[in-house]
């Protein structure tokens, strides 16, 4: 009987044996460049990310680069189950990922895979278009075309199709579900590449997804809720998460029933990318002009911010700090220290609030000794206060380069 520690060998990290390709063509199946590797795999093969019972395994997972119509094969030199007197048995790696995919929408057989290309030049996007991105290849000056449509329940044939889109997001966004696409209240946006085959004939390829959930306000009002957002490994780095974020604004602050617009759990990146795409549209609202914002945060810009771009009095405070800091000369000592100020003041709210609250307590004659010693020292909160300050300016400044760049 084999050692575990003879067996290290039949591990496999998942990270590096799974294969995605979008198929644009028959070709592209040979094609090694078009690879991209999944982000993480503890979400399908458990927190250790790793495959056991196979010697040099390879897992690919091939999409069509429209309709998405998927094939999954596994190959492997030697199987642990195949070894002399192993009582141990290879995880069944087909039967793993199938339970993660929509039933029966894969393919093990590639002349059947290959079956449904020939039928994707058929394909066409789903739903109302509303925008289209060129994006300028700088090195070659080559255009590219990206569109974005809206679609919504009614659809079921694009509901099918979206099934299969989302079976991404477990490699790729961490602590991720799928959405029930059988609630009536999820509203989809999905971006493709309008491009030519070698023919000259125009095609469509899916690049990714963001799916907004509608809740109910009382009245008679919606507020959505940014939920998922995914830009697929190839087409990353184009600017199209921008260009999502822009065109689900345009799409929601034309209706008079929205109150604003929100964003469920963001990521850093995804906060990042949230205030540049705010605070470039806020600069074109006088209350956030250069000489406003030195004034300090005013309720005209929160009423602003709402009435025209759908943004929240929170997210509103945080395009104010970033413009302030675009507008403040940081080599000018006042200046400086008057912008650190007021995020600093910001950034402490809380703990004065707490503060405040025991000193009620006190007044009333009520012991506040247990919460006094949950509180930091002065120089406690100081030195943390600090820390805060140096992380928050840190992104800021991110946001604040992009800005300037526009600004060239």
């Amino acid at each position: 009987m084999a050692q575990l520690q003879d067996l290290e060998e039949y591990i496999s990290s998942a990270l590096d044996v799974v294969e995605f390709k979008l198929i644009r063509s028959k070709s592209d199946l040979d094609n090694d460049a078009l690879v991209f590797h999944p982000i993480m795999a503890h979400q399908i093969f458990g927190e250790a990310e790793s495959i056991f019972g196979y010697l040099d395994l390879k897992v690919r997972i091939f999409y069509t680069a429209g309709p998405l119509h998927t094939y999954l094969d596994v190959k492997y030199e030697e199987k642990v189950d195949d070894l002399p007197n192993s009582v141990m048995k290879a995880d069944n790696v087909v039967a793993i990922i199938a339970e993660k995919l929509p039933e029966g929408c894969y393919f093990v057989n590639v002349d059947e895979f290959l079956k449904t290309l020939d039928k994707a030049d058929k394909f066409k996007p789903f739903g109302e278009k509303l925008g289209e991105h060129i994006h300028l290849n700088s090195e070659n000056n080559e255009e590219r075309i990206f569109e974005i449509y809206h679609c919504n329940y009614g659809q079921t044939v694009f509901l099918k199709f979206f099934s299969r889109l989302q079976t991404f997001i477990l490699w790729f966004v961490d602590a991720a579900s799928y959405i029930d696409v059988d609630d009536a209240q999820w509203s989809y946006f999905i971006c493709y590449e309008k491009y030519k085959n070698d023919n000259g004939d125009w095609f469509y390829a899916t690049v990714g997804y963001t799916t907004v959930y509608e809740y109910y306000a009382y009245p008679q009002h919606v507020r959505p809720r940014v939920s998922q957002m995914l830009v697929l490994p190839p087409f990353q780095k184009l600017g199209i998460g921008t260009v999502f974020l822009e065109t689900i604004y345009k799409y929601y602050q034309s209706q008079k029933n929205v109150l604003d617009i929100t964003v469920e759990d963001p990521s850093d990146d995804f906060q990042r990318m949230r205030s540049f795409v705010d605070a470039r549209l806020c600069m074109a609202l006088s209350s956030f002009g250069s000489k406003e914002i030195k004034k300090g945060f005013t309720k005209e810009m929160i009423n602003d911010a709402k009435e025209f771009l759908k943004l929240n009095p929170r997210q509103c405070r945080k395009v104010y700090e970033v413009l302030r800091l675009l507008y403040t000369n940081i080599h000018d000592k006042e200046d400086y220290t008057g912008y650190r100020l007021e995020v600093k003041k910001r950034l402490n709210a809380s703990y004065h609030k707490q503060l405040s609250d025991i000193k009620k307590l006190e007044k009333a004659k009520i012991d506040t000794q247990w919460l006094r010693s949950s509180l930091p020292s002065l120089q406690e909160r100081v030195e943390r206060l600090h820390e805060e300050y140096v992380l928050v300016e840190k992104n800021y400044m991110q946001i604040v380069e992009k800005l300037r760049a526009l600004q060239k």
